[in-house]
């Protein structure tokens, strides 16, 4: 992460959020929306009135979610209520915790705790209410799924998934009996 500006990729942050809402809102592709922030609302050169973001990890976020959304979205889904489907979120929520999501499963070179930290601070200038402790709690619980040796983890600290304690619970067999054969039923 050597020579990352934490200032140009807060902006490239905010405006991946903003970005995935407008996808998600108005059906615009992400190649659309990509080029309008790159062409009409990053700065160059001091412009003013205009942000300066740091492109590269911008057009990043951006290509990952869209990439990666089923891997992100079900990832989500894993921490929210039954009564709270991530399709149910408010849009900018929703953008919000894919853009977070995305940088904690896919780019490792940002600590977990960076990124939790950042989002929660976007949550806090766009919600006033709950919003921003339920992104604390959800990006919590998949940060330390994903990275748990950053936060000094083994599997037996992690709360496991239905799936997970289906996989970890030993399959116990019946004494074998004659018909308990390796053959198939053909001879």
């Amino acid at each position: 992460m050597s020579g990352a500006n934490p200032k140009l990729r807060r902006v490239s942050r905010v405006s991946a959020v903003q970005a995935l809402y407008q996808m998600d809102v108005s059906g615009t592709t992400d190649a659309q929306v990509v080029k309008e922030f790159l062409d009409h609302r990053f700065g160059y050169n001091d412009e003013p009135g205009m942000v300066h973001a740091d492109e590269s990890y911008f057009v990043d976020i951006m290509k990952g979610c869209v990439t990666n959304q089923a891997d992100i979205d079900e990832a989500i889904s894993l921490h929210l209520s039954e009564k709270w489907p991530l399709r149910r979120l408010d849009a900018t929520l929703r953008a919000l915790l894919r853009s977070a999501t995305y940088e904690i499963l896919r780019r490792p070179d940002v600590p977990a705790l960076v990124i939790i930290n950042e989002y929660m601070a976007i949550a806090s200038d766009f919600f006033s209410g709950k919003e921003p402790g339920m992104v604390n709690g959800v990006l919590d619980k998949i940060a330390k799924k994903a990275r748990a040796a950053e936060f000094g983890l083994t599997a037996s600290h992690i709360a496991p998934d239905a799936e997970s304690v289906a996989k970890s619970e030993p399959e116990v067999s019946p004494e074998p009996t004659s018909e308990d054969s390796l053959t198939s039923e053909d001879g």
